[in-house]
C-alpha cells in the first residue's frame, strides 16, 4: 500500500516541478523579450534623433544598462534549460558514480559563485545608496544595480529547478546537448522527405 502513495507523490511532485519550470521559464522569456523591445526602441529613437540633429544625453547610460539586464535575467533563462556551455562528453566519458558525484562537484562550484555573487550585489547596492544616474538624476542606481543580486538569485533558482532533469539525465548517461542535436537533425530529415 504504501509503494503506489509513493510513486503518485513522486508523480506530484515531477507534475509540480515541470509546471513550475514552465512558469519560470515563460516569465523570463517574456522578461527577456520585454528588455529587448525596450533596448531597440531605445536605441531606435536614439539614432533617428541623432539623424535629426538632436541627442539624448540618457542614450549610452540606460542602453548599456539595459544590456546587462538582458545579460542577467537571460542568463537565468539559459540556466533553466541548462543551455550554459558544458562539457557532456566529457562529464558521460567518466564512469557512473565518479560521473554523478562530478556532476554534484559542479553544480555545488556554481551554486556557491552565484551566492557569493548575489552577497557582493547587496554589498554594491548598499555602497551606491543615495547615488544616481549621470544622465537622468532622477533614477537610482541601485535600481540600475539590483539586477547583479537578483540575476544571481534568479540564476541559483533556476539552476536548482534544472537540476532533477539534468541529474537523471546525466545518470541515464543523456547528453542535454546531444539529444537536442539529435532532435534538430530528425526534424530536418522529416522536412526533407516531405519536401521529396
Amino acid at each position: 500500500m504504501p509503494v503506489p502513495l509513493l510513486h503518485r507523490n513522486a508523480a506530484h511532485m515531477t507534475s509540480l516541478l515541470t509546471q513550475t519550470n514552465r512558469i519560470a521559464s515563460r516569465l523570463l522569456e517574456w522578461i527577456t523579450v520585454l528588455l529587448m523591445v525596450g533596448l531597440t526602441i531605445v536605441v531606435i529613437v536614439a539614432v533617428i534623433a541623432r539623424l535629426m540633429g538632436q541627442s539624448f544625453s540618457w542614450y549610452d547610460e540606460v542602453a548599456a544598462i539595459m544590456l546587462a539586464w538582458i545579460t542577467y535575467y537571460g542568463s537565468a533563462l539559459a540556466a533553466l534549460h541548462r543551455r550554459h556551455i558544458g562539457f557532456d562528453s566529457v562529464l558521460l566519458a567518466i564512469p557512473g558514480r565518479f560521473r554523478m558525484l562530478a556532476v554534484l562537484v559542479g553544480e555545488a562550484l556554481v551554486l556557491l559563485f552565484f551566492v557569493l555573487m548575489a552577497r557582493a550585489g547587496f554589498q554594491v547596492l548598499e555602497v551606491l545608496e543615495g547615488d544616481t544616474l549621470t544622465s537622468l538624476t532622477w533614477v537610482p542606481v541601485q535600481l540600475t544595480q539590483s539586477v547583479i543580486p537578483i540575476g544571481a538569485i534568479l540564476f541559483i533558482v533556476c539552476q536548482l529547478l534544472s537540476l532533477p532533469n539534468y541529474w537523471v539525465q546525466t545518470s541515464r548517461g543523456i547528453s542535454l546537448e546531444h539529444a537536442e542535436i539529435e532532435e534538430e537533425v530528425e526534424t530536418e530529415l522529416a522536412k526533407n522527405k516531405e519536401r521529396v
